[in-house]
Order: structure tokens, then C-alpha cells, then sequence
């Protein structure tokens, strides 16, 4: 038979530390998937061979330097700064307001994964190679994507879209950064209120005890 004790037990501290344990993983899983679409946009994502330099024929040309992942999609860094001020966001509000953090994070996150799949699709690198005039005096050339680095890029976006959505659907039960804040005053000002009691019975000559 359950008594109040034990529905107190099943729904007091015990389940708050599960919801506390739950939150911290989130924030470090999440964090870890905005710090790895960082790492992967200052890496190389494509490698670049050059072919006959116009009007040598048979000659060998100079590769031209092969850009990172955040020159091939500028939005990646901002995307990766705002969910980690999401998570930050996150912690620091509660109720609703998670809701709104979560669906912020997973657009953000979406759009890295979106980013990141246009960086490397078709002639992305051409392109940017031909805008930023890397090609000059060269004839033929051809490029390699290096995997690692969009896959790792991947892997940061599909992390920062989960914890996004887990957020919103979960957030709302996590204590916020404040609350045991908010009970320490409150046992403390119960303390002092019963500290004076007691003296204010031993001014008027009662036995406290």
C-alpha cells in the first residue's frame, strides 16, 4: 500500500535529481554539437588540384588554397554561436520560455545541416573558388571533399536539432538555474524569524522550552 511518504519519495528529491541529470546531459550533448559545427567549420573541407596553367602548356600549377568550411557557408560559425547562447538561454529561463529556446535551437540547427549539405553539393566549391578568384592563370582543375569535416559538421547539426527539440517537449519540467536560490532565502528568513521569537519570549520573562 502506498502512503503519502512514498508518493512524497517517488515525486520529491529523487525525481527532481532525475530531471536535474536530464538537464545537464542535455546541456553538455547540445553544447557538444554547436562546439563540433564550430571545430568543423575552421577545417579544410575540400582539396584543390590544379591543372596546366593557361598558356604553359605541360606545365605544373600551384594548387590554390582550399577553403574551410566556414568560407564555403559564412552561416555556419553564427549558427554554432547562437545555439550555444541557446543552451545558455535554456538554463537560465524556465516554463514557456524553453518551449521558445528549443524551437530557436532546432532552427539553428537545421540550418547548419542545411549549410553544411550546400557547402559541398555541386559546384559550391567551383563556385566560391571562381569568386574569390583562387583559379587565376589556371586551366583545368579539380577538387576532393574531404568527408570527415561536413560529416562532422553533420553530426554537430543533427545534436544541436535534437537537443533543440527535446527542449521544447522536456524543458519545461527542469528546474530553473535559479531555484534553489529562491529556497535558501526562504528557509533562511524562516530561521531568523524563529530566532527572534525565541528572544522575544525570553525579553518578556516566558520559558522558550
Amino acid at each position: 500500500m502506498t502512503g503519502p511518504h512514498d508518493e512524497h519519495a517517488t515525486t520529491g528529491p529523487r525525481g527532481a535529481g532525475g530531471r536535474g541529470r536530464e538537464l545537464w546531459t542535455w546541456v553538455g550533448l547540445t553544447a557538444l554539437g554547436c562546439a563540433l559545427v564550430l571545430f568543423a567549420a575552421t577545417r579544410a573541407w575540400i582539396t584543390v588540384r590544379a591543372g596546366h596553367p593557361v598558356g604553359v602548356p605541360g606545365g605544373a600549377g600551384a594548387d590554390p588554397a582550399a577553403p574551410t568550411g566556414g568560407e564555403l557557408a559564412p552561416v555556419l560559425t553564427p549558427l554554432a554561436l547562437a545555439g550555444l547562447a541557446g543552451v545558455v538561454a535554456a538554463l537560465a529561463s524556465k516554463g514557456f520560455a524553453r518551449r521558445v529556446v528549443g524551437a530557436l535551437l532546432t532552427l539553428c540547427g537545421l540550418g547548419a545541416g542545411l549549410a553544411t549539405w550546400l557547402a559541398v553539393a555541386g559546384d559550391g566549391p567551383a563556385g566560391w573558388l571562381r569568386e574569390h578568384d583562387a583559379l587565376r592563370g589556371l586551366g583545368k582543375f579539380s577538387w576532393d571533399v574531404v568527408a570527415a569535416w561536413p560529416a562532422l559538421a553533420g553530426l554537430g547539426a543533427a545534436l544541436m536539432v535534437a537537443g533543440g527539440v527535446f527542449a521544447a517537449v522536456r524543458g519545461p519540467r527542469w528546474a530553473g538555474m535559479s531555484a534553489r536560490y529562491e529556497r535558501a532565502p526562504a528557509a533562511g528568513r524562516a530561521e531568523t524569524a524563529g530566532d527572534r521569537a525565541l528572544w522575544d519570549a525570553l525579553d518578556r520573562g516566558d520559558d522558550p522550552t
